[in-house]
């Protein structure tokens, strides 16, 4: 998580984005304060799911259509180090990515399974954790160049999860890297697919969030101020198939994405100040 910055990168914003939607995402609630610092949200099963991040409960929160919490479920297995992402695959079981790695120095990566069965109670343990690691991180932190390996993004597609990491690195050029992890108990190494390049404007293009599409077909990608939509991809050759870059001309720390259909965004930023703290609904048919 970093701050977001200032007014200039608005500018930016407005004078270099590529495809312009036709209005801004409607405001449908406020979060309630223990979300102001939210990180990762799920529609899953018709039921909205959030979580918050590093220094935060290890709890999972449900939420109602006006942004009130109706439930909550502690992990009782589980720390929130810093969980960075939430994911849910077709059988509505949740999974949570602890996965938060702002200095590159972490060697406890995990992502927790929730089975669906325990969503109902006050306290359930994970059916499973997936430990990874990623094979091209040889040093602890590496070198302020070479700081790939913070993630806030992730989705759940077949059998495995797939992440995108948010670069942190010095001379920031928008490079986001995918990673691939199965999605079964024990400890993995991460196997390394590919790279997107958005643009070399750190504000406006770390990866922040991803969801991918209740019929498979769409992923999307977020940064405080844009979506990156990618459709037509075969098998999990995401970045292969036709990418759509779309500014959402708003900008704020937005930390958070879920699909509530396949063609609605729901998206969360983290309340900063006096702005901030809301759930908005954008839909991917505003293209020009």
């Amino acid at each position: 998580m970093r701050t977001i910055g200032s007014f200039s990168a608005l500018c930016f914003l407005f004078l270099f984005s590529f495809c312009m939607s036709k209005e801004e995402p409607e405001t449908l609630f406020k979060l309630p304060k223990k979300l102001k610092e939210i990180s990762g949200m799920e529609y899953s099963s018709k039921l909205l799911w959030a979580i918050a991040d590093s220094g935060n409960e290890n709890e999972l929160y449900q939420l109602n259509a006006k942004g009130e919490i109706t439930h909550t479920l502690k992990i009782t297995d589980a720390q929130n180090i810093d969980w960075e992402d939430l994911a849910a695959d077709p059988k509505g079981n949740l999974y949570i990515g602890d996965f938060g790695n702002n200095d590159n120095k972490r060697t406890d990566l995990a992502i927790y399974a929730i089975s669906k069965d325990s969503l109902s109670k006050n306290e359930s343990r994970s059916v499973a954790k997936i430990r990874f690691s990623y094979p091209q991180q040889k040093e602890f932190p590496p070198k302020k160049t070479e700081l790939w390996y913070d993630v806030e993004a992730f989705v759940v597609y077949k059998d495995h999860f797939y992440l995108f990491t948010k670069n942190r690195s010095k001379k920031f050029d928008g490079t986001t890297l995918l990673y691939r992890v199965p999605n079964r108990p024990g400890t993995h190494a991460a196997t390394l697919l590919g790279s997107y390049k958005t643009h070399a404007d750190y504000n406006n293009n770390a990866i922040t969030g991803a969801a991918i599409s209740p019929d498979q077909s769409k992923i999307v990608l977020l940064s405080h101020s844009k979506i990156w939509l990618f459709e037509a991809f075969t098998s999990d050759n995401f970045f292969q198939g036709k990418d759509t870059e779309l500014s959402l001309k708003h900008y704020s720390q937005k930390e958070a994405v879920t699909f509530k259909d396949n063609s609605t965004l729901w998206i969360a930023d983290e309340k900063v100040k006096k702005s901030g703290g809301n759930v908005y609904q954008f839909s991917l048919k505003n293209l020009n």
